[in-house]
């Protein structure tokens, strides 16, 4: 089993034989990671839905496009804002620090405290979580690559083609995987 936090503010990308919906081509940052288990969100589901539409005092802080994004399949009723938080600043109270890079922020704060202090946002409808050993689990069935994110990830004013375009910024074998069809067994 890898170290606890190894994987925390790191990438989990589907593989292309991860065809189950919820996750089938997604990219998913990982918030937490620990002996109880992992939490992340999706970052490349944006929803049809306005950020303004549930958090109005919100929507001119949230990074393009200003959709809430679907998170995961726990929590549907919950929102979390996720952001970045820039090298060698420190945020303000309103947001924790979940990695270097990445913060969770308090959506009750006023958004005027928070905005100068990172580098962008974006609010989640859910989020991703795995139990005990579930996540190792996954990963030993090769369900996801591994890889570093970068605050671009979250912040990306075109999420759908993140997928592809992280796997193709590691080059090599991942990069070749970025060119597969949709549908795994056309390739």
């Amino acid at each position: 089993m890898p170290d606890d936090t190894a994987l925390r503010g790191r990438l989990l990308v589907a593989t292309p034989s991860l065809r189950e919906p919820t996750f089938h081509r997604t990219v998913i940052l990982l918030l937490d990671h620990g002996a109880a288990g992992a939490v992340g969100v999706v970052l490349n589901r944006p929803s049809t839905l306005d950020v303004a539409a549930v958090l109005p005092e919100w929507h001119a802080h949230v990074s393009e496009p200003p959709r809430l994004f679907h998170g995961g399949p726990v929590g549907l009723d919950t929102a979390m804002g996720v952001v970045t938080i820039p090298y060698g600043s420190d945020p303000s109270s309103e947001v924790d620090r979940m990695t270097g890079l990445f913060g969770l922020v308090d959506l009750d704060a006023a958004p005027e405290s928070v905005a100068p202090h990172v580098g962008g946002v974006r609010v989640f409808a859910g989020y991703a979580g795995w139990g005990d050993g579930q996540l190792e689990a996954e990963l030993a069935e090769r369900s996801w690559f591994v890889v570093d994110a970068v605050p671009d990830d979250l912040l990306t004013p075109q999420p759908t083609t993140l997928w592809r375009r992280v796997l193709r910024r590691q080059g090599g074998d991942l990069a070749i995987v970025s060119t597969f069809a949709e549908d795994a067994s056309l390739n």
